[in-house]
């Protein structure tokens, strides 16, 4: 196999997806006041601290963040390892009755976002749960659509993409491998 790169999404692509992403998020949410961001580990909490910081700096208001890890929730986990790196999962609001914006990096068969569903319900119980991707790769294997996405794209099964942000919320790629 070879190893051929290519970038889909610069580091201003993605500064303006997440900008795009954040106004559709506060359009479709009127009221702000339940609104909560959950970014799942480890690049999808680094896309919902941008969201999250938008949203704050735009509408100067205080959100609750939170990160989860979903890898003992996964259906798969056995398969991809006997030992799972177990990331620390810090939401530190009450989940009830919350407008639960979830965040992952790149949506493909579905099965990341319904384990991340089976976790959160594990904190109570949000009103909604609107799913933010920043890139939709297609590829379903459970009913499951983002409402807010950065960039569609179809690749290749032997292609992967890779979204390369920095903890530090500047700069980034997104890069497809063969």
């Amino acid at each position: 196999m070879s190893n051929n790169k290519r970038t889909v999404m610069s580091t201003q692509d993605i500064e303006l997806a997440i900008q795009r992403i954040a106004l559709q998020i506060l359009e479709k949410n009127h009221g702000r006041q339940e609104l909560a961001i959950v970014g799942i580990h480890t690049c999808g909490v680094y896309v919902a601290e941008r969201i999250h910081a938008f949203i704050e700096k735009q509408e100067n208001i205080e959100i609750p963040f939170g990160s989860l890890d979903i890898n003992l929730y996964r259906d798969d986990w056995s398969l991809v390892s006997q030992n799972p790196v177990v990331k620390t999962t810090n939401i530190p609001f009450d989940v009830d009755n919350t407008t639960l914006v979830l965040v992952d990096d790149v949506i493909f068969t579905g099965r990341t976002i319904r384990a991340a569903m089976d976790a959160i319900m594990d904190y109570g119980r949000p009103t909604t749960i609107q799913l933010v991707a920043l890139v939709d790769r297609g590829g379903r294997e459970l009913p499951i659509q983002p409402d807010f996405t950065g960039m569609h794209t179809a690749i290749l099964t032997n292609e992967r993409i890779n979204v390369l942000l920095g903890e530090d919320r500047t700069g980034g790629e997104v890069i497809i491998e063969s």
